[in-house]
């Protein structure tokens, strides 16, 4: 599990792609791999990998299957790319955050960059099966870093994050130009929460979900935004 909170960026000093698999060394900030060891879990731009080996005292392997590679942004990683990390939660380690499994649920577009004085506005692209978990003041996990939606819309697709100048500093979306693709986890107890809701509504009305569905479209209105509308 991970906070949420993302500890240092690496940067990719090796790349060994094989098949079915890439292979890269992450170079760290000095002590972050203070106790690391082989088999321990890192996040790397949000998706949880294993340490393979150590590599000096301030680097790490770890291997990447191609699930994984086509899912996420890892498979865009070039020598020199820079990405968040954050190291496994201890027991009793304070969430700053949000409790994340580092497990990707989709990749998402950086639409638009507005820079109000003092702040980073980032409006983000979802593709619209996944809009139904996202919701303003909700948690969200984009690469690696644990979020707070400030907007969402959910017929046109976006949401927005607003980024103070410390996260700017401790992470890579200072870096990130207009098309740059993300890494999305979404909160697991909204998923669940929106998911049961879903399935009950589905459950008892049944046989009438598709003449009610029919029925309300020919009226304008779209049975999903029910389901999903605060």
């Amino acid at each position: 599990m991970f906070t949420g909170i993302v500890q240092a960026v690496a940067t990719v000093s090796v790349l060994v792609d094989k098949p079915g698999l890439r292979s890269f060394t992450l170079a760290f900030p000095r002590g972050f791999c203070e106790g690391l060891e082989i088999g321990a879990s890192v996040s790397v731009d949000g998706v949880c990998l294993t340490v393979t080996e150590r590599v000096g005292e301030d680097a790490a392997s770890f291997d990447v299957m191609q699930q994984s590679l086509s899912l996420t942004t890892l498979g865009a990683l070039e020598v020199g790319s820079r990405i968040n990390v954050e190291r496994a939660a201890r027991d009793g380690a304070e969430i700053g955050g949000h409790p994340l499994s580092g497990h990707v649920d989709f990749q998402a577009v950086l639409g638009a960059v507005r820079n109000p004085e003092n702040n980073h506005v980032m409006r983000i692209a979802v593709p619209s099966p996944w809009m139904r978990y996202i919701f303003p003041k909700g948690y969200i996990a984009i690469n690696g870093a644990s979020l707070t939606v400030s907007d969402a819309n959910r017929a046109e697709g976006w949401f927005e994050v607003w980024l103070i100048p410390e996260t700017l500093r401790m992470t890579t979306f200072g870096d990130k130009d207009v098309g740059a693709f993300l890494n999305i986890e979404i909160e697991r107890g909204t998923q669940v929460v929106v998911d049961t809701i879903r399935a009950t509504v589905e459950e008892r009305l049944g046989p009438l979900m598709g003449p009610l569905t029919a029925l309300l479209r020919e009226r304008g209105v779209d049975v999903e935004s029910l389901l999903i509308e605060k």
